[in-house]
C-alpha cells in the first residue's frame, strides 16, 4: 500500500496538514509520502487520479488502485490512514 498526502506550502491549510502529519509520525512511527501538486511529478499524480481539491490523501494499492481517498480539510483520523499503511 502506497499512502499520499497530496497538499500545497504557504495555504491555509497547511499548517493544519504539517500537525496530522506529525501527529500521524508520532502515533505510529511512520512517515506518509507528501506530494506538491505544483511539481511535473505532482501535477501528473493529481491527473492520474483525478485530485482537484487540496488537501488530498489517497491510499493506494500495490497495483495504484485508489482503496480510500480524502478530500479537503475534514481531515481523517490517524486510524483510518494507519489502517492502511498497516497494509504495506
Amino acid at each position: 500500500m502506497r499512502v499520499v498526502v497530496v497538499y500545497k506550502d504557504n495555504q491555509d491549510y497547511t499548517r493544519s496538514v504539517d500537525v496530522f502529519l506529525g501527529d500521524f509520525s508520532r502515533q505510529t512511527g511512520r512517515v506518509l509520502e507528501t506530494l506538491d501538486p505544483e511539481t511535473t511529478e505532482g501535477e501528473t499524480f493529481c491527473r492520474a487520479y483525478d485530485i482537484v481539491e487540496y488537501p488530498t490523501i489517497v491510499a493506494l494499492s500495490n497495483e495504484g488502485q485508489v482503496q480510500n481517498m480524502w478530500r479537503g480539510m475534514m481531515l481523517p483520523t490517524i486510524s483510518e490512514v494507519s489502517y492502511y499503511v498497516a497494509q504495506a
